[in-house]
């Protein structure tokens, strides 16, 4: 399990501006913080290395480029054995229709986010990158209605935590 960094209320602060925004500027950053640019530069660089900030992503909208069908695949394997798990991952990984792959505990051992054209997509999908491998025992498909992104991973600042 990953360690937690230690961090004053700069950094904090730093993180909840760029948690909301992260193409804000060093400038702009320095400046609702109240540090100078340089230093700003320096806090988030080490917040960075140390693996607090793990990157900025671009989110895309699946419908709109094709993908407007979206499901879960529970996937168990057999036998679940380390050798495997890599090797696994790693090519559910590559497929373009996987958008995230979580390792569980419990009666399945991943859970697949994917995003295809439409439901002979997703058979075609399922049947051919899934169930055809010789390590899937089963996959089971829930459809997503819908779904919603949820708040910030860190509050909004309470006055005590902003310098």
């Amino acid at each position: 399990m990953a360690e937690s960094v230690v961090l004053d209320p700069v950094d904090l602060h730093l993180l909840r501006l760029l948690q909301n925004d992260a193409r804000t500027t060093y400038r702009d950053l320095a400046a609702q913080v109240g540090v100078a640019p340089s230093t700003c530069l320096d806090r988030v660089t080490r917040l960075r290395r140390a693996g607090v900030i793990l990157g900025h992503r671009l989110e895309l909208d699946p419908a709109k480029l094709g993908r407007g069908l979206q499901a879960l695949l529970s996937v168990q394997v057999r036998p679940h054995r380390r050798e495997l798990v890599g090797p696994f991952v790693e090519r559910i990984r590559a497929l373009p229709e996987s958008r995230t792959v979580f390792h569980l505990t419990g009666p399945d051992d991943y859970l697949v986010h994917v995003a295809v054209a439409d439901m002979t997509d997703l058979q075609r999908l399922v049947l051919d990158g899934f169930t055809s491998r010789p390590e899937v025992a089963r996959v089971e498909t829930r459809l997503i209605f819908q779904q919603w992104e949820c708040g910030p991973l860190l509050p909004p600042a309470a006055p005590a935590d902003t310098p």
